[in-house]
This record gives C-alpha cells, structure tokens and sequence, in this order.
C-alpha cells in the first residue's frame, strides 16, 4: 500500500503533474504484473464514460461567461447596495457577493477570478489595504463549491453514487454558516482597525440596482427550481445555465463580442481538460488500488483505530487537510473518496454529510501554500504579492476552520434540507 502511494507521492513533489503521475505509477504497475496494457487505455476511457460528468465543462462555461458578459458587476452593484453600510462595509460585500456567485458558478477559482478581482479594486480604492481585501476575496472563494451548483459536488456524487440532487441541498445551510461566520470575523475586524464603511443606500435606489440585477440573480432559481422541478436532471441544469449566461452575456448584455467568445471557450475548454485528465487517471489508478484491495485495508486499519464516526470523521480531516497541501483539491477528491467510502459506510457516516465536510476541507486547501491555487489567482489578479496575500490569509482559517468542526460535529446542519425533500435515508 504504502509503496503506490509512496511512489506517487514522490512523483508529484518532483514536480510531475498530478495526472501524469497517477497514470505513470498505475501504468508501472501492469508492467510490474505483467497485466495487459490494453486495459490502461480501456480505464481512462472508462473515466469519462459518465453523463452526469458533462455538467462539469458546463457549469466551468457559465462561470467564465458570467465573468466576461457583465454579470459580475451588477450582482456586485446589487450585494454594495444591500450591505456596503454594514460595519466592514466592502468586506461584507464580498462575501455576499460570493453567496450569490456561488449559486451561479460553483467554481471557487470562477469567484476569484472574476468577481474576485472587481471587489479587490473597489476595496482598495476605499481605503482597505490590498492584503486584507486579497484575503477577504480568498476566504470567501470557499463558499463557490460549497452553496449549489458545484462542480466537486458533481465529481463526488459521480465518484461515490450518491444523489447530487441531495447534494445540492446538502451545501445550502453549511455554506450560510460558513458566509456568517466570515461575516462575523469581518465585522470584528471592522470594529477593530475601523475601517470604512459605505453610506446607506435608499431603497428606491436599492430597488434599481436589484433591477439592474434580476436576472443574472434568476440563475440560481433557474437551476435549483428546475432540477427539483422535475424539469431536468443536474447534467441538463448545467447546460441551461451556460446557455443562460451566453444569452445574458451575448443577447441581453451585448457584453460578449465574438473574440471574447472565443476566449471564454478556449479558457473553458482547457479547464474541462485538466479537470478531465485528473478524473480519468484517477480512475485507472483506483482500479489497481482495488486490485490490491488497497481500500478494504485503509478500512481495516482505520476500523481497527476507532469505529466512533466523529472520530473517523476527524481522523479523515486532518488527512485530507495535509493532502490539501500539496495537491489540487479535485485530484484529491477523486483518488482518495473511492478508498475512504468502505470507511464512511462501515461507520454509519451520511455520504451527504461526507461530501460536503471534505469539500469544505478540500476547499481549504486552495488558501495555504505551497499549493494555494487560490492565492495565487488572487495575488494576479489583485497584484498582491504572495507571501504578503499568504500571511493576510491566516487569520482567516479561525472562522473557515471553526465551519469546519461546527459541519463535522453537527450532520443535521446539512441532512436537514435533503431528508425534508427526499426524505430520510433508509
């Protein structure tokens, strides 16, 4: 066991691509066996072999058209009208913003990148420093994965069978508690360094950004009303709303011009691929894990540790909190969710509940180096210097954190709403 994980943890600190290594050490195996090389190509085919996948390239579409076509401005307009005169002003309206982005994209690096960088200029242009209003925008690029739609949701219910819909649901409550709490650690800090908050907008002026906003914020309806309509499944939802966004962005907007157009498919597209390569090298080498019933071992010896599902469930955090370190989230997801589900099911833990906590867990990753894909995003589009964005970010983990053992602690916070929909589990 340790000599899979060994030489591939070896590869990837020399710096060989995540997928590349997978594959490379999967590959090495058959050889090592002399098992057939025909069946290597035969798995990373079977890798991408899933409908519900396709809402992957999708919903990576609609968020890159929504940062092209105007959207990230008016729902920006629309949060600053509502809550820039909260104490921490556009501190708070960062993280509402990514609510509501959130609900559109499910990409945390979408957030960043698009509505991540209007907040950043506005911030600083306000007074803020850049570091802070860098590490605002990082803390709350958490939420894109977490409140639906959500690509690493689609990846683990592909990867653990598990309903997206109840997924879906599953993310609504843990991501507002996770947006309070930062809430409330801005407000602290607002409090604290005083810092500046905007005047109260009127209402007649809040209804006219609202306005200017409806329908980029009907997307969410669209995609949640839709799918628990009975209208389409979560791989159709993903379509609509990419089609949305390029109506929006094309049509309504006229922000998108044939160029940018091309440019949002092409940086889509690549995305998908990466994404797409992780996912079917992941599957091959999971294949030779479970020929060396890998799986049924790591459940053995956790087994053999503990059988109390708190217990595993913080066992498995601290795990994949390490991982984060040194791996991308959805590489993470995707090898290790097939070896941990044995675990997870043998202890009676909730697969619902296991998604999202190790979402969330995952998610942390993306805002500590020296993998930190967040940080770095953040820091180009702010023009921030890393290790300046990496040490303002710290603070931010008190809050991020706490969601974290408050999710882990109490799985009724995101059964609740899948079990009054579908109902209780048997």
């Amino acid at each position: 066991m340790f000599g899979f994980f060994g030489a591939w943890l070896a590869l990837v600190m020399a710096a060989m691509p995540v997928a590349f290594a997978l594959g490379f050490v999967a590959v090495g195996w058959l050889l090592l066996e002399n098992g057939p090389m025909i069946t290597a190509p035969q798995r990373l085919m079977a890798g991408a072999d899933n409908f519900a996948l396709l809402a992957v390239p999708f919903f990576i579409l609609a968020g890159n058209l929504m940062n092209s076509g105007g959207i990230t401005d008016r729902i920006y307009g629309f949060c600053s009208a509502f809550v820039g005169h909260f104490r921490g002003g556009l501190g708070q309206v960062n993280i509402v913003g990514s609510i509501v982005f959130s609900g559109m994209s499910g990409s945390a690096v979408a957030d960043a990148g698009g509505l991540g960088a209007l907040e950043i200029r506005a911030m600083t242009k306000e007074g803020y420093k850049p570091e802070f209003a860098g590490a605002v925008t990082c803390a709350s690029c958490v939420l894109g994965p977490i409140i639906p739609p959500s690509i690493p949701f689609v990846l683990y219910a592909v990867i653990s069978n598990t309903s997206i819909g109840r997924l879906f649901l599953g993310g609504i409550l843990p991501g507002l508690v996770i947006a309070l709490l930062l809430m409330v650690y801005v407000w602290y800090v607002a409090k604290r360094d005083d810092l500046p908050r905007q005047p109260r907008v009127p209402w007649r002026e809040r209804a006219c950004f609202a306005a200017r906003a409806f329908l980029p914020l009907l997307t969410p309806a669209i995609i949640m009303g839709g799918m628990f309509g009975g209208i389409f499944t979560a791989t159709e939802a993903a379509a609509v709303a990419a089609l949305y966004a390029l109506f929006l962005g094309v049509v309504v907007y006229r922000e998108v011009s044939g160029a940018e157009l091309l440019r949002v498919l092409r940086e889509s597209f690549a995305q998908t691929c990466t994404v797409a390569f992780i996912v079917c090298a992941a599957v091959l080498f999971n294949w030779v894990l479970a020929r060396e019933r890998i799986p049924q071992q790591v459940a053995e010896a956790l087994l053999g540790f503990s059988s109390d599902p708190l217990v595993m469930l913080l066992l498995i955090n601290l795990l994949l909190f390490f991982l984060g370190m040194f791996m991308e989230a959805l590489a993470i997801m995707v090898l290790t969710v097939p070896v941990l589900m044995p675990v997870v099911q043998a202890v009676g833990i909730d697969p619902v509940h296991f998604g999202v906590v190790i979402t969330l867990n995952l998610m942390l990753g993306l805002l500590h180096p020296p993998m930190g894909i967040g940080l770095f995003v953040v820091s180009k589009v702010g023009n921030i210097e890393y290790e300046k964005l990496a040490i303002a970010v710290l603070p931010f983990f008190i809050p991020l954190i706490g969601a974290l053992i408050v999710l882990t602690i109490f799985p009724q916070i995101t059964t609740f709403l899948p079990n009054l929909v579908y109902g209780s589990p048997r």
